[in-house]
């Protein structure tokens, strides 16, 4: 696939679709995640943090210039897996499954 030059927001929305899809998470859980930060590395790809509003977890995705995400994405949190259920109260189920999974994994 050819490489297409793309805005900081397009390369940030193609990160939150693919761990959307990855997640199996619906178009309503999307707006509890936002993109913190897009940084290119080299001339073909960029990394994408991204993370829930309020909690200090983050995923961090590659993004290739060619629009595909790379499938090993990294998680990281400061929560350690103990306790994995801190701050979830508030989000829907399924987030909160994905976010107390991924810390206790961490």
């Amino acid at each position: 696939m050819a490489a297409i030059n793309r805005s900081i927001d397009d390369i940030g929305q193609l990160a939150i679709a693919f761990l959307m899809s990855d997640y199996e998470l619906t178009s309503d859980d999307q707006e509890w995640f936002s993109v913190l930060n897009v940084r290119p590395i080299g001339e073909t790809w960029h990394v994408v943090e991204i993370g829930v509003e309020g909690l200090p977890d983050q995923w961090a995705v590659q993004v290739y210039d060619t629009g595909e995400c790379d499938p090993s994405y990294t998680f990281v949190s400061p929560v350690k897996a103990t306790e994995a259920d801190t701050g979830l109260e508030d989000l829907p189920e399924a987030i909160a499954q994905i976010l107390a999974t991924e810390r206790s994994l961490n």
